[in-house]
């Protein structure tokens, strides 16, 4: 813990928070009726706007690092693996042991027993954000810009030819979901999708580390460039170009969040740099910061925040209300759906559930409390 958050610009402060404010409302939609359809992601192949939220998580990462790096080349190499791998580490314990939590299970005699390690799943979105941290923090202490550019396009377009020549692009038929099931077996993939498939798996974690290799120079730039309209100018430009390529690789390459296909990082990192643009122009040029502050609550314990979500949506399903009814169906179907039936009760309950988050961030910033890894 630390006494006070380290200096930043507000429109990143701003940007993390709004994508650890909606990456807990997508993740926590009201049971009883089917989400509110901007809240779902897509099927597989195309894009909603709920996909964006997970790879600008990456990008923000990238803006954070983008103030801690620098700091990095006044120490030595040891002192720098040293700490790009605890961090690494430890983000992947806290991402695995969430998928554990709560540990145990009810027993089939009656009572409760240790939940088996065997079916726990490995890989996932803190475990993936740890990965490409760990990547992309090496790349850019250890070489030059040119050469992380570089490899950057290779991890783009070598991903695109494994998956090519590895099998197909189907869920179960790509070159990324065969490799996950020989090093990890099915018992440890998500099954989510009613197959044994992980859409954070390892083979696509490559291309990922790109939204955060972007993240890290787009806040190099702010910082160098300042609060200018030539600063928006360049974002919104960049971030044109990159969604026009995307657009066109779309047609060979589909753009696919759940494979995290280069197309998609292309096309989030161009959405990514149109935004961060845009709140530049309102945040820092006009001055416009009234309702700033709730977002920043998010953005100053990221990390924390994002975990409490995870482990209280776990904690709602375990307390019971009835026989067979979780804590957190019982509320959906005795409050929301009674109060606004269908898709707009889930929209309600999970606007309500970030609220409940926000407000244990809200104390921890009058406390001065901000949780670092």
């Amino acid at each position: 813990m630390t006494k006070a958050p380290s200096p930043r610009f507000l429109a990143l402060d701003v940007l993390r928070g709004m994508t650890i404010c909606f990456m807990i409302i997508v993740n926590t939609p009201g049971s009883g009726a089917e989400p509110f359809a901007p809240l779902l992601h897509a099927s597989w192949h195309g894009f909603t706007p709920t996909d964006l939220v997970f790879p600008t998580f990456m990008f923000v990462v990238g803006n954070a690092m983008s103030f801690s790096m620098p700091k990095y080349r006044q120490m030595g190499t040891g002192s720098v693996l040293g700490k790009i791998f605890k961090r690494t580490v430890i983000i992947f314990l806290l991402g695995y042991l969430m998928y554990w939590f709560p540990f145990f299970r009810e027993a089939q005699g009656g009572g409760y027993e240790l939940s088996p390690i065997s079916h726990t799943r490995i890989l996932g979105v803190l475990q993936r954000i740890a990965l490409a941290y760990c990547a992309a923090g090496l790349m850019i202490h250890f070489l030059s810009k040119r050469t992380v550019w570089a490899l950057s396009v290779i991890f783009l377009l070598g991903y695109w030819l494994i998956l090519y020549i590895g099998g197909d692009y189907s869920m179960t038929g790509n070159a990324g979901h065969k490799l996950d099931v020989m090093l990890f077996g099915e018992n440890h993939l998500y099954h989510g999708e009613g197959v044994a498939f992980d859409p954070e798996g390892l083979l696509s974690t490559l291309p990922s580390i790109v939204n955060v290799i972007a993240g890290y120079y787009a806040g190099i730039f702010i910082q160098q460039k300042g609060k200018s309209f030539e600063t928006v100018a360049k974002l919104l430009i960049a971030g044109f170009v990159l969604l026009c390529i995307a657009y066109f690789w779309d047609f060979v390459f589909p753009i696919n969040k759940k494979l995290w296909t280069s197309a998609f990082v292309l096309y989030t990192v161009g959405l990514d740099l149109a935004i961060l643009g845009i709140l530049v122009f309102i945040v820092e040029i006009k001055a416009i910061t009234k309702g700033t502050y709730f977002f920043q609550v998010f953005g100053r314990n990221p990390l924390f925040i994002y975990i409490l979500s995870e482990i209280l949506y776990v904690v709602f399903y375990m307390i019971k209300t009835g026989p067979e009814t979780p804590l957190f169906v019982g509320i959906n179907n005795s409050i929301f759906q009674k109060i606004l039936p269908g898709a707009w009760g889930s929209l309600a309950f999970a606007l309500c559930f970030m609220l409940l988050c926000w407000l244990v961030g809200y104390w921890m910033d009058r406390k001065k409390i901000y949780v670092r890894v």
